[in-house]
């Protein structure tokens, strides 16, 4: 073991209550978007003056509360600092809700929007989840309606415009047999061959959960981009048929926020979520008509991946590549959004036609509270940079991603470098990495120790169930934390990356080239350490376990946690120096 790695290892955890500070993945670090107290879905476009505009639903109370509405702000500085907010609806007329942006090609920007027209106070709910057989929350409800601006922004035209939208099953079989209807949106709007489409998602019912029944589809116009006065403008509901986008079979009732972006042979791919604990894709091959069978998202080695009832975003960039936010467990509720994670994504040809093959994950934001609720993002890209934007509903920020993040995400198929002992890019925390071939997997077996007479350090050590653990001890506190199960087998030469990114305080395991998510044994593949556990560097020198050294084939110490990119090409680089 070298004088280096060993000063590497020193440093445990020495620098990581200072790395929330400086991590630009901690979302404190971002530039606030002005808002009234609660902030939703602050989405940007860049605007043919050069300006971002962003659109987002506030209101002075909470969500749902009246005198919820529409407002956009423009910035001049990439997202720094932001003009004082325009009314797209006022806080004293009925609510507004759930806006998104589409800016056509003339230059002129739509904003689609729910609208409480009718100033319904309350509508029908689930007896089973509301005694009274109501409930008073009608921003989910009305009609969908739209605006639009012709100086980037600045102001909004005084008239709305409502969209005819297609009656389905699901509407017809609402409380109200489909007179009164119930959706939302918080897909980007988008054109392709001159046709304008702007996803919707219809509610079925309300119940338990608040959103009982949900399904999405697609709403397109051929002559929006064209027209000057709206109202001419003509539409279709898409899919085809009386059905929409739904989940699995045996998924659940609940499928929405459908997010759509457009393949290279003008194929449309689809995201949205479920209460199944996975996201769930679909493909359009004719311009959203019709859409193969909804299934799981998958990485690209196989895996289905995890995600619970949160907002998950799909987003082509410039190059052609995409990105994936989503939030890594296998959760079916609202909660546990924190952190947010990204996946890579590029094009590869398949029979039916081009499909996205996805990395696996990066941390790209996160915050010290574990309960905030990060979501709504977006992704703006200003002259080959990036930055997301996200809410945790009373506030949202901007925030700069950085660059070599997202190129080790897209190249990730392809990476078998080694990662350099030291970074500027990335700084926090540690890593051990270990070429080892078991003879037993015994639990309790300790294969790696730099621990001293006070317990102060670390220990790698064999789980139960054919796992490994990592234990941290700083004297007062201990966090451990081990692979998924069942990963390692006797006899076999594995490659493991253990992962304790001082940043959000997460440890991760990176097993033969792939990053545990807990598969089909657990919610959660990763785990948090506490923030009172203070630096565990011990001072002696860290030794492999008596009866392992034969068995470690090669071992290299960190003083800086790896991105799940530099792990796997660590895996693919072999044992070579």
């Amino acid at each position: 073991m070298t004088a280096k790695r060993t000063r590497c290892l020193a440093l445990l955890l020495m620098i990581g209550a200072a790395v929330g500070a400086e991590d630009p993945r901690h979302i404190r670090t971002g530039w606030e978007i002005p808002t009234e107290n609660y902030a939703d879905q602050p989405y940007v476009v860049q605007t043919d003056d050069g300006a971002w505009l962003c659109i987002l639903t506030t209101g002075v109370g909470h969500e749902g509360a009246q005198g919820q509405h529409v407002v956009t702000l423009r910035s001049t500085d990439r997202g720094r600092t932001w003009s004082a907010p325009v009314d797209v609806e006022p806080a004293n007329g009925p609510e507004a809700s759930y806006a998104v942006l589409l800016k056509t090609p003339t230059g002129r920007i739509y904003t689609f929007y729910n609208h409480n027209t009718d100033n319904l106070r309350r509508v029908r709910a689930d007896t089973s989840a509301y005694k009274s057989g109501y409930t008073t929350r009608v921003d989910t409800q009305g009609y969908y309606v739209c605006k639009y601006s012709d100086d980037h922004g600045r102001t909004w035209s005084p008239r709305r415009y409502p969209i005819p939208v297609r009656a389905f099953e699901i509407d017809r079989e609402n409380p109200y047999g489909g007179k009164v209807r119930f959706f939302w949106n918080v897909g980007r709007p988008f054109v392709h061959a001159g046709v304008a489409y702007v996803p919707l998602h219809k509610v079925g019912r309300f119940g338990a959960g608040f959103l009982a029944r949900t399904e999405g589809v697609l709403l397109a116009s051929n002559n929006l981009v064209t027209v000057t006065d709206p109202a001419h403008a003509t539409w279709e509901t898409l899919p085809d048929g009386d059905v929409g986008l739904r989940a699995p079979a045996g998924g659940g009732p609940i499928a929405e926020e459908q997010n759509v972006c457009m393949l290279s042979d003008g194929s449309f791919f689809c995201v949205y979520r479920t209460v199944a604990g996975h996201p769930v894709c679909t493909y359009s091959r004719n311009q959203g008509h019709t859409w193969s069978p909804p299934q799981y998202l998958r990485y690209a080695d196989g895996r289905l991946i995890k995600h619970p009832r949160a907002a998950n975003f799909v987003w082509k960039c410039s190059n052609g590549k995409f990105l994936y936010w989503f939030h890594n467990h296998g959760g079916r509720s609202y909660a546990d959004r924190n952190p947010a994670w990204l996946c890579g994504g590029i094009e590869v040809d398949s029979p039916a036609g081009k499909i996205v093959r996805w990395s696996q994950p990066e941390i790209v934001l996160y915050d010290d509270d574990p309960r905030v609720r990060m979501s709504y993002p977006d992704l703006i890209e200003d002259e080959g940079d990036f930055f997301l934007t996200e809410t945790q509903k009373t506030i949202a920020r901007v925030h700069p991603v950085a660059r070599t993040l997202l190129e080790g995400l897209w190249n990730q198929f392809d990476n078998d470098a080694v990662a350099p002992l030291e970074s500027e890019s990335v700084v926090g925390g540690l890593a051990l990495e270990f070429w080892i071939e078991f003879k037993t997997l015994a639990p309790g077996q300790i294969v790696f120790d730099s621990r001293d007479e006070n317990g102060v350090g670390l220990i790698l050590q064999t789980a139960p169930d054919d796992a490994v653990e990592i234990v941290l001890n700083d004297g007062q506190t201990e966090d451990r934390w081990a692979c998924d199960p069942g990963l390692l087998e006797v006899g076999r030469l594995h490659h493991i990356v253990v992962n304790v990114d001082a940043g959000p305080k997460i440890i991760t395991f990176i097993t033969n080239g792939r990053l545990c998510d807990g598969g089909e044994s657990r919610q959660f593949g990763w785990g948090r350490f506490t923030v009172d556990l203070e630096q565990v560097a011990s001072g002696k020198t860290p030794r492999i376990a008596r009866g392992f050294a034969e068995c470690i084939r090669r071992l290299r110490l960190y003083g800086r946690y790896l991105r799940t990119s530099e792990a796997i090409g660590n895996y693919r680089a072999g044992m070579g120096d």
